[in-house]
């Protein structure tokens, strides 16, 4: 354990943002494996799971927990399923 003020802070808001990101991770995984399942049973739900989970890549990424490219490679993959499934 730090015995510097400032890094027992540091200490403290980094367990914070750990926890913030742990949760928006989780969110977005759980979306994005909602949309997947909604896309292979042909769901009417489809687009809007899609919708969700494209919005949550985005903001994953726009927040460093995921690279850009990575969202935008799995937004790429499910718009095809969907497209395909049409």
């Amino acid at each position: 354990m730090p015995n510097i003020k400032s890094a027992i802070k540091r200490v403290k808001t980094s367990e914070a943002n750990r926890a913030q990101n742990i949760t928006v991770k989780s969110a977005m995984r759980t979306a994005v494996k909602k949309a997947e399942a909604t896309i292979v049973n042909n769901d009417s739900e489809a687009n809007v799971a899609f919708a969700t989970a494209s919005s949550k890549l985005d903001k994953a990424a726009a927040k460093g927990l995921i690279h850009k490219n990575a969202a935008a490679r799995k937004k790429s993959r499910m718009m095809k399923k969907l497209n395909a499934n049409g």
